[in-house]
C-alpha cells in the first residue's frame, strides 16, 4: 500500500492511497497488475479514532467513486461520517485504478484480445479486490458496505462470494434479477422508459412539438455535434437515460429550451401551417449543441455503456450462460413507437445500442469487441443463490418504487430468496436518492432499531 497524500476538504478529512491487485484473479502470480485506488473519509477530529468501517460500491458500471466537495454535497457522505470510517475505492477500470479509455482499447491487435481483457473489470474481479483490499490494507476486519445501484449488485456478489467479510449491507435501488439475465431485465425496463416519456410529455406539452422539430431537423441530415460526432435522431432519443434520476425533466426541458437558435425559438402548435418552415427547418444553436454532447458522451465513462449488459451476464457454476446479443436493443424493436420516425419521440433509458457505438467516437474503439462480447456464453459466477438463501448478513435495501433502471418487482422477487434481508419500498425518491440526506439516514436507524449495528458514540 502506498500513501499518496492526507488533505482536508470542507468538513472531511481525506487519505488517498493506492495498492495493486492483479488483472485475473484465476492466475493472481502470472497476471498483470493493475492499480487500485481507494480513498478514505472521516470527519475532521475522528483523523486517529477507530471507528468502524464502510466501504461505499459505487454505482455504473464504469463509474469511479465519489469525489465530495464537502459531506453534504453527496447526502450519504453527511450521514455516514458519523459513524464511520468510509473506504470509497475506484473500482478497477474507473478514476485513477488503472483506468480504461479509447487509448487502452488501441492496445490490443484484435478485437478478441480487447473483449478477453473486458471480462476481468465485472463483479466476480472488483469484489476480489475489495476483498483483497480488506485483508491486505485494513487487517481484515470486517466492514459495513453500501452499495449504490450497480454497487447493490456487487453487494449480492460479496454476499455470494465472501460474506465473513461484512458485518452489514445496506443498498439503494440495487437489488438485481437473480436469476440475472439482460432479456429479463429489458423487458421490465423498456416499459418503464415508455411510461417516463409519457410522465416528462404531460408535464410539458408543449415540449413535444419542441423535440419533434429538433427530430425533424436531425432527420434531414448534416448536424454533428462538437466533437465532430453525426447527431442522429437516435442520440437524441438517449437523452432519456436520465429519466430515472430527479430532476430529469426540468433538465430536458431546459437543454431544448434554447435548442434553437432563430427569434425567440417558439415552436407552433401542432397542425399549424407555419410549423412546416420554423423551427425544424432552422439551425440548432451551439450552446443546445454542446450540452447534448456533454449529455450523451461517453469519454469520461466508456465502460458503463461497454459493459452495460454484461453485469447480467451469471456463469453460474459451469461457466455457461445465454449470449447477451444486443438485448436492449432486441426488445426496444419489439416496440413501433420507438422508432426514430415516431412522433411523438420516445426516449429510450438505460440501454447499449450498437447505433451508439457506431456514432459516438468515444464508444467506437470498443464496438469490434463488443459485438464480440454480445456473443459470448462464457462468463464468471457472480451469485450463489444457495448462499444468498441461507444469508446470516442483515442486509437493508432501499428499493424506488418506479425505478426506470432497477425494476422494484424484479428486486422484492429476489430479496424474498435473499435471507436476512430487509426492503423498503418507497416512491418518495427516483434512483439517485441516496445521494440526499434522508435515504441512507433511514437505512442506518432501521439497522440500529433491528439490532443489526450498534451506535457509536459521536
Amino acid at each position: 500500500m502506498t500513501e499518496l497524500a492526507t488533505y482536508y476538504v470542507p468538513g472531511l478529512y481525506v487519505e488517498d492511497h493506492s495498492t495493486t491487485v492483479p488483472l485475473d484473479w484465476s492466475a493472481p502470480d502470472g497476471s498483470e497488475r493493475l492499480s487500485l485506488f481507494y480513498r478514505v473519509l472521516c470527519a475532521p477530529g475522528n483523523e486517529n479514532r477507530d471507528l468502524p468501517l464502510l466501504v461505499f460500491l459505487q454505482g455504473g458500471p464504469g463509474g469511479p467513486g465519489p469525489r465530495p466537495l464537502s459531506p453534504q454535497s453527496d447526502g450519504w457522505i453527511a450521514e455516514a461520517v458519523r459513524h464511520f470510517r468510509v473506504v470509497l475505492p475506484d473500482q478497477r477500470g474507473t478514476g485513477r485504478s488503472s483506468r480504461v479509455q479509447s487509448s487502452v482499447a488501441r492496445r490490443f491487435d484484435t478485437p478478441r484480445g480487447l473483449a478477453d481483457y473486458l471480462h476481468h473489470f465485472l463483479a466476480d474481479s472488483i469484489i476480489r479486490d475489495f476483498e483483497h483490499l480488506r485483508r491486505t490494507e485494513f487487517g481484515g476486519r470486517r466492514w459495513v458496505t453500501l452499495g449504490q445501484s450497480y454497487g447493490g449488485f456487487l453487494t449480492l456478489t460479496y454476499l455470494s462470494l465472501f460474506p465473513e467479510a461484512i458485518a452489514a449491507s445496506f443498498t439503494t435501488g440495487g437489488i438485481p434479477a437473480v436469476p440475472a439475465s439482460p432479456a429479463v431485465t429489458y423487458a421490465h425496463t423498456v416499459p418503464k422508459m415508455l411510461m417516463k416519456t409519457a410522465r416528462y410529455y404531460e408535464r410539458y406539452p408543449q415540449d413535444a412539438a419542441r423535440v419533434a422539430a429538433v427530430a425533424d431537423r436531425l432527420a434531414d441530415g448534416d448536424v454533428r455535434l462538437p466533437n465532430g460526432d453525426v447527431f442522429t435522431v437516435r442520440r437524441l432519443q438517449t437523452l432519456g437515460q436520465d429519466f430515472g434520476m430527479k430532476p430529469s425533466g426540468e433538465r430536458l426541458h431546459w437543454l431544448l429550451d434554447q435548442a434553437f437558435c432563430d427569434g425567440d425559438g417558439s415552436v407552433p402548435s401542432a397542425g399549424d401551417a407555419a410549423s412546416a418552415a420554423a423551427p425544424h427547418g432552422s439551425d440548432l444553436s451551439e450552446g443546445f449543441l454542446m450540452n447534448v454532447l456533454a449529455a450523451t458522451e461517453s469519454y469520461n465513462r466508456p465502460l458503463y455503456w461497454t459493459l452495460q449488459e454484461f453485469i447480467y451476464q451469471d456463469g453460474g457454476d459451469d461457466g455457461e450462460c445465454e449470449p447477451a446479443n444486443w438485448a436492449a436493443s432486441r426488445e426496444i424493436a419489439t416496440i413501433p413507437g420507438v422508432s426514430p420516425d415516431a412522433r411523438p419521440l420516445q426516449f429510450i433509458g438505460e440501454a447499449a445500442l450498437p447505433e451508439s457505438f457506431a456514432d459516438d467516437s468515444s464508444l467506437a474503439p470498443f464496438r469490434a469487441a463488443e459485438d464480440l462480447l454480445m456473443a459470448d456464453t462464457h462468463w464468471g459466477k457472480i451469485y450463489d443463490a444457495a448462499r444468498l438463501a441461507s444469508n446470516e448478513v442483515p442486509l437493508q435495501a432501499a428499493l424506488y418504487f418506479d425505478d426506470m433502471y432497477v425494476p422494484s418487482e424484479l428486486s422484492l422477487d429476489t430479496l424474498s430468496r435473499v435471507g436476512n434481508s430487509h426492503a423498503w419500498v418507497t416512491n418518495e425518491f427516483e434512483h439517485d436518492g441516496v445521494h440526499g440526506p434522508l435515504v441512507f439516514r433511514h437505512l442506518y436507524n432501521e439497522a440500529l432499531n433491528r439490532g443489526d449495528l450498534k451506535a457509536v458514540p459521536e
